[in-house]
């Protein structure tokens, strides 16, 4: 299991530091680099405005998690601990998006999109995953994994649903916050297909969208590609390791502050 989970980016960093004597087609493979270099980061660097789009893509990510961390709070929230008219109708609509292609609903996006005129913007880019379906439902469990008797307490002591919701239930789900954080800052850094077809200017490209000029029509090399393939997931990793502790605390309690 570990082979196929690590192997492909053990695989990467090691294509990235193989240098012109390395045959990297050798049968069988050869994982330690004879001729190690750092050479291709630099290229990658030279060739690209690399500055410019880490910055953009930090800026959607930061709309992105920004947008899950309250909207999906809050929709969790509603979901989870209020009693309304038509609850669990909601509750089945964010679970049927859960199942539609994000290929049948493309197209609609981008029309929605450019009909309010912000195409080829970092907010068109970040607008279609500001509250998704997974984190809903992700809040909705923890807010419902909750005693009741907490939030009955809070009722008795006259405390409104704002109330209730800040100081009783919000400190109860932090661990699972930081699941949706995490999800969301993954799901934006890595997003491909939608930034590809959102934007047109140069200035713009988010990074996953600025490394695809690695690859040329005539040219492509691939200590290169995966060069850059190692810059992208540097932010991701860095990101997963300073909330990780938070992260598995939110997988194993369900919501529940210990």
């Amino acid at each position: 299991m570990f082979v196929l989970l690590a192997g492909p980016l053990v695989w990467q960093l090691s294509l990235s530091l193989k240098g012109a004597g390395d045959n990297i087609y050798a049968r069988p493979p050869q994982l330690i680099p004879t001729d190690p270099t750092f050479d291709h980061y630099a290229a990658v660097t030279d060739r690209l405005p690399l500055l410019r789009y880490v910055w953009n893509s930090t800026v959607v990510a930061a709309l992105v998690v920004g947008g899950n961390l309250i909207g999906a709070t809050l929709a969790g929230y509603a979901l989870g601990r209020l009693r309304f008219r038509g609850r669990g109708v909601a509750a089945l609509v964010f679970v049927a998006a859960l199942l539609v292609p994000i290929e049948t609903v493309i197209i609609a996006q981008f029309l929605l999109v450019r009909s309010i005129n912000v195409n080829d913007t970092l907010v068109g880019v970040a607008l279609p995953s500001l509250v998704a379906a997974l984190n809903v439902l992700l809040m909705r469990n923890a807010f419902m994994a909750i005693p009741r008797e907490l939030e009955e307490a809070s009722v008795i002591d006259g405390a409104n649903a704002w109330q209730r919701f800040l100081r009783v239930c919000l400190p109860q789900v932090k661990g699972m916050m930081s699941v949706v954080v995490i999800f969301s800052f993954m799901g934006a850094w890595n997003d491909f297909l939608w930034p590809l077809i959102v934007l047109s200017d140069q200035q713009n490209y988010t990074l996953t969208v600025g490394l695809n000029h690695l690859r040329g029509t005539f040219v492509d090399d691939p200590r290169l590609v995966a060069a850059g393939t190692i810059i992208a997931l540097v932010p991701i990793v860095i990101f997963f390791v300073a909330l990780q502790r938070f992260f598995f605390r939110g997988l194993e309690s369900g919501g529940i502050k210990g």
